[in-house]
């Protein structure tokens, strides 16, 4: 009898350990209380639109990566042709920074080189806010998201203490445990969602300097090209 009392037992706790071993990510943002819940979706929601900035600025960057080898060298023909207008339009038909640029110059060939610098400068300019544009969003997540996350920790450990304090010393475990759980959820949750975001933010920023990069070496080229005599 005492033997198969204690096979019963390990039984039970063979199952324990089960249920134990699969909690699930579900489990942990709804049970860790009302705090832990809010938090973690407005981390969720954070989470989201970092995402959705990532890959929309990602494919926005990779088309205005883009451009034809020759496009430079059918450029210098144009010129060096004559054919002003017929350059004009091999700009107005690519569709990339680097070409808008370009025939922003074009369209002051006949003034100073200063002047076709400077509005080649402009021109550079507002094409490096498209490319930026929402970015800075992911830096904010970054930074937030932890902060966020920091904050149910401290919430967390507030209701455990304030537990405490409320029941003379004598709180439950399970009580106090809810209060460590919501900070420790909330805080895994906010680091989570920041690291994401810093690297997505740092990766379009990668990305972004070569196009500039891009852009300048090919504005140079284009001025050296004015500059270059008949």
């Amino acid at each position: 009898m005492l033997l198969f009392q204690d096979v019963v037992d390990e039984t039970q706790l063979g199952e324990f350990a089960s249920e134990e071993k699969t909690l699930s990510v579900i489990d942990l943002i709804f049970n860790g209380g009302t705090g832990s819940i809010v938090i973690i979706s407005v981390l969720f929601v954070m989470l989201a639109v970092a995402m959705y900035i990532y890959f929309e600025r990602l494919l926005a960057i990779k088309a205005a990566s883009k451009i034809d080898k020759n496009f430079m060298n059918q450029i210098r023909d144009h010129i060096t042709g004559g054919k002003i207008e017929s350059a004009k339009i091999l700009c107005a038909q690519t569709d990339s920074p680097v070409a808008r640029l370009v025939e922003k110059g074009i369209s002051r060939i006949g003034k100073p080189l200063d002047d076709i610098n400077t509005a080649i400068e402009n021109a550079g300019t507002l094409e490096v806010y498209k490319l930026e544009k929402n970015v800075t969003v992911l830096a904010t997540v970054a930074g937030a998201a932890p902060m966020i996350g920091f904050l149910g920790t401290v919430i967390g450990m507030i209701l455990a203490f304030h537990q405490m304090a409320t029941s003379g010393g004598q709180a439950e475990m399970g009580a106090l445990a809810s209060g460590i759980y919501t900070a420790m959820t909330t805080t895994v949750a906010g680091l989570v969602v920041g690291i994401i975001a810093y690297v997505g933010y740092n990766h379009l920023v990668n990305r972004t300097d070569k196009v500039i990069h891009k852009m300048e070496a090919n504005a140079t080229e284009f001025l050296d090209l004015l500059s270059e005599p008949v």
